[in-house]
């Protein structure tokens, strides 16, 4: 109970305080003896920097009097057209340049004879047929030798003492050379073996 009323005490202290001290604080309204603009009156504007400059409106007669320098710089007649004709000259000749003929143009070329096309060679039935195989390998088997030759996707063994395309007959092989006689000839024909390669025969 003696706590409350020393804390009410307390702030009615600080009340008490700031009551006062607001009292002082508050703006007081002052008064003059003498308005200096009183109520209805005009107010008298002032400008800076307008002086009263002297009356200078007086007409000069003695400048006209004077004698005016001649003009020193460029005149243009703005009456005059942009364009004008051309001069002629006296015998009714232009003031054009005459054009120069130009040389006349060399004569043509007589043409070339053409060149008579190559004559394309055909190959010969050995080599169409020779042509027709391709060799694949070979296959050693002691002194017997064969190798691999496919045609139209079949695969043939070829030795020594077979008939090639019916009419050739093998007389020899080698690991680099195919030899073969054509029957009713007697001449043989040595053809190159390169593997995966067909068989080139050369021109008889």
């Amino acid at each position: 109970m003696n706590r409350q009323k020393l804390a009410l005490a307390v702030l009615l202290g600080i009340f008490v305080v700031a009551l006062v001290a607001s009292y002082y604080r508050m703006p007081r309204q002052k008064t003059v003896a003498k308005l200096t603009y009183t109520q209805g009156s005009r107010a008298e504007v002032k400008r800076p920097g307008t002086a009263q400059q002297p009356d200078d409106t007086k007409l000069h007669l003695d400048l006209l009097d004077r004698e005016q320098p001649p003009f020193a710089g460029f005149r243009r007649n703005i009456f005059k057209p942009l364009f004008h004709e051309e001069a002629k000259l006296p015998g009714g000749q232009s003031s054009r340049p005459m054009a120069i003929p130009l040389p006349p143009p060399p004569p043509p070329l007589p043409p070339q004879p053409a060149t008579p096309a190559q004559a394309i060679e055909q190959p010969t039935p050995l080599q169409q047929d020779m042509a027709r195989f391709t060799f694949l390998g070979f296959l050693k088997k002691g002194a017997l030798k064969i190798i691999f030759l496919s045609k139209d996707k079949d695969i043939f063994l070829v030795k020594k003492g077979d008939k090639l395309a019916g009419r050739y007959e093998v007389t020899s092989i080698t690991d680099e050379a195919l030899t073969i006689q054509v029957q009713g000839d007697g001449g043989e024909i040595v053809i190159p073996l390169t593997e995966n390669r067909a068989l080139s025969a050369p021109r008889s």
